[in-house]
């Protein structure tokens, strides 16, 4: 009697789109746009390289797809943290619940190339509006004034150096964080 084997799940064409951006955000994080082959992606999640190109047009749209994703991630958690704000305010529990998302390495990672990639125009001109799109529902959530947002976002991009560089005692040593915000702060 032959083996029994599973039947295979067919997977809708949103899910097939869904498992390839998580796996685009995890490669693309590790190597980068250029150093990223397709077929490492659709191999992970089992798709043909010919239906990845169907989806994205070019490995660069799986990039700025990869991108988009983790930029709608970060406003996501912007927005739950501000509406669960305690007394310390919005802006606090934003930087809060960003240093919780830090652990997610895929995540900062793909960030962190979104910004290297930026010598491609097309990349740079997705990265530019998505950033400056945090920028603005920042201040819109919080009402900060602009040197309490360059604080946040400076601290954030230092926090995301810390993280890449694995520096746990700078991330989660809040004394070291007071002073990061109070310096970007005093520095205009």
């Amino acid at each position: 009697m032959p083996a029994k084997t599973s039947p295979r799940i067919r997977q809708t064409a949103p899910e097939r789109r869904e498992a390839l951006v998580e796996a685009a955000v995890e490669h693309f994080g590790q190597t980068g746009l250029h150093g990223t082959a397709v077929s490492t992606i659709t191999d992970a999640v089992g798709i043909t390289q010919p239906y990845a190109f169907s989806l994205f047009g070019t490995k660069k749209g799986l990039f700025l797809a990869a991108v988009e994703r983790s930029c709608d991630r970060i406003a996501e958690t912007f927005r739950a943290a501000a509406a669960g704000a305690g007394e310390d305010g919005p802006l606090a529990a934003m930087g809060a619940a960003y240093g919780a998302l830090l652990s997610d390495r895929s995540l900062l990672l793909i960030q962190l190339q979104s910004y290297a990639a930026c010598g491609d125009d097309e990349v740079r001109a997705v990265v530019r509006r998505r950033y400056a799109q945090l920028y603005e529902l920042v201040r819109e959530l919080t009402g900060a004034d602009r040197l309490e947002l360059q604080g946040f976002f400076a601290t954030g991009m230092l926090l995301n150096v810390a993280a890449a560089m694995d520096l746990p005692e700078l991330l989660f040593d809040e004394t070291w964080m007071n002073d990061c915000l109070g310096q970007s702060m005093a520095a205009e």
